[in-house]
């Protein structure tokens, strides 16, 4: 299997490369678009590790503007997302599509 660049299991960094995909965001926006969708927000001890893991990997890059860091995602980063959506949808889509059932 191809490696996908980010955690699916936790889907943490997934969620990640796709927040990025949309807009340069901080570690706390980052915290807070997660926690609308997940209903629980991300400590810092758990946001910053993935975000530094995700640096190293060259698949979002940091600018720090005052005293926050702003980051986005860099060309490899939207590449790997591209990866991590078509591995998303082959892994959930058939629930997505069937959860009106359950």
């Amino acid at each position: 299997m191809e490696d996908y660049g980010c955690d699916m299991r936790g889907m943490l960094s997934f969620q990640i490369l796709w927040l990025l995909s949309k807009r340069v965001m901080n570690g706390e926006e980052l915290a807070e678009e997660i926690e609308k969708r997940r209903g629980e927000k991300p400590k810092a001890g758990t946001i910053y590790p993935a975000l530094k893991s995700l640096s190293e990997k060259n698949l979002v890059k940091g600018s720090r503007k005052g005293k926050a860091v702003y980051y986005a995602l860099t060309p490899a980063g939207s590449r790997v997302l591209g990866h991590a959506v078509d591995h998303f949808c082959s892994s959930f889509g058939e629930i997505l599509r069937d959860r009106r059932k359950v």
